[in-house]
């Protein structure tokens, strides 16, 4: 999962691109970059660490243009390297890029490139579709490409690839500078498009546009490029289009509650799948005296779960601001020293209540035992855990950080033994009980098609045995390099 944020007409470009970055840096905290293009010249910087660490007024400074593209970095595939950041380019045709998803496909887009004499140059899957791109608007004509030729080029590139993928790219169409952002067919991964006067911003979450002051114009479509100019209106054009299948896991917990995806508020679904949850948990019978969210993610639905049952919601953890996005961290280690430092109880909230805690979800369960062991020092009368989505039980393929059922702790927990899978969870846990979203709960929220593969094992875009075991390999911590040797 990464984010990233593409602007035209705006001078100077890059302070406005790390600003609109920055709304979108819980996409990514291992590396980010901006590029700029400046009358056809292209200027990338990149690092690794935080946004407001690595672009200070100095690096601004040199990055010139009045268009341009930036990117913040959480890695699924290569390593945790400056040369896997992001965005990349191409001096031929002169190409600034960067995009946010994971394709399946990599060794066979490699074998493709290196038919066709191009070798990337880092581990990041960015960078083929970079050149798979280019290399198709070469194969029309070697100067002067028209969005006609980019749309061809895009259909060819769109064939080959697999996975999911929302781009954002400026180069040079019709004669004219361009910002351009396309999706996968499916629509897996977010995008989003907006204007400012005779300005243009793409970005993965509507955030960026609104602290840039753009109004948002619409969600870039499934399977379409929109190709955006200073003082005009956009084109858009379909490329190859399928069946739409949002990522459901961008409003459950990547996205910024504030954001617009997929037609509806990320406050607003949350809350009612917040709903949902308290009407599930409610046909149990149980009791409760205080609801209390897991921040940030899950206040939304905490809320709504305390109204919808009449019980108190209170702030029972104070977190920590400094202490990142533990699930995003890179290694198990990480995540588990990260959360000593993230929430810290308060003692008269849980101390001899019935408590529910709420939280979106539980991946490999670190967050969530870590918590209940916090809480049950505090001495509660009870713990019920309540998650306002399904059991993860199958990896992602398209972005998240799930690769394989030995890290899933419901997966683990749904082997052989007495009980049923939430109570061997809550029995792991320390917990009274554990009580997840049914499946039904969530479409009957969300809607359908949806992309919900974690928690159903229904892939929109097939997953052959040979790509899930390079992908998993590819994303153990001793492998530095997802190219070919």
């Amino acid at each position: 999962m990464c984010g990233f944020v593409g602007l035209i007409g705006v001078e100077p470009v890059a302070p406005a691109l790390c600003l609109g970055l920055s709304a979108v840096q819980h996409r990514g905290q291992d590396a980010a970059g901006l590029g700029t293009w400046d009358q056809g010249a292209l200027q990338v910087y990149k690092d690794l660490g935080k946004v407001a660490d690595i672009f200070t007024s100095d690096v601004l400074d040199t990055l010139r243009g009045t268009s341009g593209i930036a990117h913040v970095r959480y890695p699924t595939v290569g390593s945790s390297t400056r040369n896997d950041a992001q965005p990349f380019m191409m001096r031929r045709p002169a190409i600034v890029a960067a995009h946010n998803g994971n394709l399946v496909n990599l060794q066979e887009l490699y074998a493709h490139l290196a038919s066709r004499g191009l070798r990337p140059v880092s581990a990041c899957d960015s960078e083929p579709i970079l050149l798979l791109v280019g290399d198709e608007l070469l194969r029309l004509k070697l100067v002067g490409h028209t969005v006609d030729d980019l749309v061809i080029a895009l259909r060819a590139s769109m064939e080959r690839l697999r996975g999911s993928y929302s781009v954002a790219a400026v180069l040079e169409l019709d004669g004219k500078e361009s910002l351009v952002c396309f999706r996968d067919p499916h629509g897996i991964r977010p995008a989003v498009y907006g204007r400012r006067g005779d300005s243009w911003a793409v970005a993965s979450e509507s955030v960026s546009l609104d602290v840039l002051d753009f109004e948002r114009v619409g969600d870039v479509p499934p399977g379409t490029v929109v190709v955006l100019r200073k003082g005009e209106e956009p084109v858009i054009r379909e490329v190859l289009r399928k069946e739409a299948h949002h990522c459901i896991f961008e409003d459950i917990y990547f996205a910024r509650p504030d954001s617009v995806m997929a037609g509806a508020r990320v406050y607003s679904r949350r809350w009612r799948l917040g709903e949902q949850l308290a009407d599930e948990w409610a046909t149990k019978g149980l009791e409760a005296d205080v609801v209390v969210a897991v921040p940030d993610t899950s206040r939304p639905a905490a809320q709504a779960m305390a109204e919808r049952l009449g019980i108190p919601h209170r702030e029972g953890f104070i977190k920590n601001r400094y202490s990142g996005r533990t699930f995003i961290m890179p290694d198990q280690a990480t995540r588990e020293a990260a959360m000593r430092l993230k929430l810290n109880p308060i003692d008269e909230i849980f101390r001899g209540k019935r408590v529910v805690i709420v939280d979106d979800s539980i991946v490999r369960g670190t967050t969530m035992r870590r918590i209940v062991q916090m809480v049950r020092k505090l001495e509660p009368r009870q713990i019920h855990v309540a998650i306002f989505s399904p059991p993860v039980t199958n990896a992602c393929y398209y972005g998240i950080d799930m690769p394989s059922a030995d890290e899933l702790v419901a997966v683990r927990a749904s082997g052989v033994g007495e009980g049923t899978m939430e109570e061997r969870l809550a029995l792991q846990f320390g917990a009274d009980t554990v009580t997840f979203l049914s499946e039904r709960g969530l479409r009957d929220v969300a809607g359908d098609p949806i992309c919900a593969a974690c928690f159903t094992g229904r892939y929109p875009v097939a997953v052959d045995d040979a790509e899930r075991c390079w992908i998993v390999r590819d994303r153990r911590p001793e492998n530095t390099s997802a190219a070919p040797s």
